[in-house]
């Protein structure tokens, strides 16, 4: 059983880690991480550390379609032990304002 708790503690560290790559990652238009946008809709880690991130961006003209996604991965990639990453762009559902965390709207002064 120890061994089964310490890979949920290393799948649930490596998520964190995860977590905090992605809020390096900023719309250049907008002084607030992709992260705290709301732009991520899931991120999965597996067992051998691979890695699945499903994502949204403001809009699908968005001018930086190409490199959020890339730059999003790449941080990712940074992480030490970290094996293959996926980063898939969906625009379902689209996505709205509401999906801000609290802390993007007080920054882009919407409260």
């Amino acid at each position: 059983m120890e061994t089964e708790n310490n890979t949920v503690g290393q799948v649930t560290n490596l998520k964190e880690k995860v977590v905090q790559a992605i809020k390096l990652v900023y719309d250049p238009e907008i002084p607030v991480d992709v992260y705290e946008l709301g732009l991520i809709y899931e991120i999965t880690v597996y067992p051998v550390n691979n890695v699945y991130v499903l994502m949204t961006l403001t809009s699908p003209n968005c001018p930086s379609a190409e490199f959020i996604p890339s730059e999003v991965k790449d941080k990712i990639q940074q992480i030490q032990g970290i094996n293959n990453v996926e980063v898939e762009v969906t625009f379902d559902p689209p996505y709205s304002q509401d999906m801000m965390s609290e802390a993007a709207k007080l920054e882009l002064g919407f409260l």
